[in-house]
């Protein structure tokens, strides 16, 4: 008998399954906060019931001590304190051990209902989640309400897609015959099994908190991982509310809810690494800081672990048929959420002698003019800014830029805005500076932040060297190229193959490098130093679960 979550939802897997196949546009959760989609109310309840959180204990029954830990310090300056129960590895692993029998027994398609299901409820909680996002992270609201819920959830459901897709590629049970000449055949009935790796456990980041931990999240549940969700100190609160519709879920499902259980922390606990190296931990999923992912997969020997890491992002411009347009795109990309996404560009490789334009040759400076302009142009308003460039998440981006402050030739100073709405937030605009081809030291490593270089390279052969030198040392999540030379094109594509980077073309209008689109573009490749797994594909799910099979003699029919 079909699962009625699973019923309820059929037609979204179906679709999810063509999607990912297609590649073309196709979205699941409306992206828009437009009232006429989500309902006149939603955004103030939304709002009353991210407030209701605020100063209080986070309601979530699971097992570990009693004490709590209020960690978040929001980058728009509000008082969060939001106290959540303090994470005991063992009691989590143990409950999560518990639950693993009856949850593999399930099987696939009912795994992915009640995985739908999660999906679903998270999305009519969208405006609270936005918020949630928004003051832990430092995003404006459109983007924590864009990227934290329907796009977060859009990666959530093409994992599970992925996931589905991967586990019933082999039928459940087979009829196997073999002749033997003038004998009876050899006659078998064969049964697989889909069985889980194991527990499964997910390391949150700070700025995107469920986009970055949906994937890992849904891709582990679906094939039949309990989960154990480890969020970052700085943004608790997005991760918490996930776990405690997933128990809600998965307890009304007639499952036991600690399938999925919250692991929060005070920083000096360091129980990521407790979980991490514990040998009932068979997948791990971290979005985070090259030290730490480098750490994991050296040392969680015992598990298949997913890292996306930092990397350094390139973008060439070789030539143009429109400067506005593409200085327009750019500025657009290094403002976004101040830099700090794992997908912003930092290296804008320019020909020291200039680039051709329909107007004939235009000068690096005058290239790097139109770029600082436009970059200026969108910020110069604090009040229209705030709501493109958000705030600083912590402290390390404010000391990372006071750093760079003293690097190269500054074209574009960072400036201190005041955010209209929260007097006490933390506004940078982006710094762009002027580097030669010979600072490697400085622009071969990540700036994480509003930082970008401007590098003054011999010609494009020596931008392309620079990228594949570069990219092939740090790795990178996105790379793009700005030509009117159809064999320059194919040359950068070429090497971003090399490479393993993803590759933008002449993007002038409202694509951005920085941005990707579930169910159509991959996130990472996980062939190169950023990232060990891309987001998402087969190789992404397929580690999760094995096939295990058993099979028996079928006695020949008699008359």
């Amino acid at each position: 008998m079909t699962h009625p979550m699973l019923t309820k939802h059929r037609d979204t897997l179906d679709r999810a399954l063509q999607a990912i196949g297609e590649r073309g546009y196709w979205s699941a959760y409306p992206e828009s906060p437009s009232p006429r989609v989500y309902g006149e109310t939603a955004a103030a309840d939304g709002k009353a019931a991210f407030e209701a959180y605020l100063g209080a204990d986070f309601p979530i029954d699971q097992p570990g001590p009693a004490d709590r830990v209020a960690t978040e310090v929001s980058p728009y300056g509000i008082p969060l304190g939001v106290r959540y129960p303090r994470a005991d590895p063992r009691a989590l692993i143990d409950a999560a051990a518990a639950t693993q029998p009856a949850w593999r027994e399930a099987g696939p398609a009912v795994r992915a209902g009640v995985c739908l299901e999660i999906l679903d409820r998270i999305s009519q909680r969208s405006f609270t989640l936005a918020n949630a996002v928004q003051y832990t992270t430092g995003q404006a609201f459109v983007m924590a309400f864009q990227a934290g819920g329907p796009h977060a959830l859009d990666r959530g459901l093409e994992a599970v897609a992925y996931a589905y897709s991967e586990m019933t590629r082999v039928p459940a049970t087979a009829y196997w015959e073999k002749p033997q000449g003038k004998h009876d055949p050899l006659r078998m009935s064969k049964t697989y099994h889909v069985v889980p790796r194991g527990l499964a456990l997910v390391i949150g980041c700070n700025t995107f908190p469920t986009w970055n931990s949906y994937p890992g999240l849904f891709a582990s549940l679906v094939t039949g991982n309990p989960v154990i969700v480890k969020p970052h100190p700085g943004s608790v609160l997005p991760l918490a509310i996930t776990v405690q519709i997933a128990r809600e879920v998965i307890a009304e499902a007639g499952f036991d809810p600690n399938l999925v259980t919250l692991a929060a922390e005070d920083p000096a606990d360091k129980v990521a690494s407790a979980f991490a190296t514990d040998p009932a931990v068979k997948i791990i999923d971290f979005t985070g800081g090259t030290a730490y992912g480098d750490w994991l997969e050296t040392n969680a020997r015992q598990a298949q672990v997913y890292t996306e890491k930092a990397g350094v992002n390139t973008v060439i411009i070789d030539s143009t048929d429109d400067l506005k347009g593409l200085a327009r795109n750019l500025a657009f990309t290094l403002c976004l959420y101040s830099g700090q996404m794992c997908t912003t560009t930092q290296n804008i490789l320019i020909p020291e002698g200039g680039i051709d334009t329909p107007e004939g040759k235009v000068s690096f400076d005058d290239v790097a003019t139109a770029i600082t302009g436009a970059v200026a142009k969108l910020t110069a308003d604090p009040a229209r800014a705030v709501e493109l460039i958000g705030a600083i998440v912590n402290e390390g981006v404010t000391d990372r830029l006071a750093r760079a402050e003293k690097l190269g030739e500054v074209l574009l100073a960072s400036q201190a805005l005041t955010h209209p709405a929260h007097a006490d937030a933390v506004v940078r605009t982006p710094l762009i500076a002027k580097l030669g081809a010979g600072d490697s030291d400085v622009y071969g490593e990540e700036w994480f932040g509003p930082i970008a270089f401007l590098v003054a390279t011999a010609d494009t052969a020596d931008s392309i060297r620079v990228f594949r030198e570069t990219v092939g040392a740090k790795g990178a999540l996105t790379a793009g190229v700005y030509s009117t030379d159809e064999d320059v094109l194919a040359e950068v594509e070429t090497a971003a193959c090399d490479v393993a980077v993803h590759l933008s073309c002449n993007l002038t209008g409202g694509v951005f490098v920085n941005q990707s689109a579930a169910f159509s573009d991959f996130h990472a490749s996980g062939g190169n130093a950023a990232a060990n797994a891309a987001l998402t594909d087969g190789a992404y799910v397929a580690g999760r679960f094995r096939f295990v099979q058993s099979r028996r003699h079928v006695a020949a029919e008699t008359e």
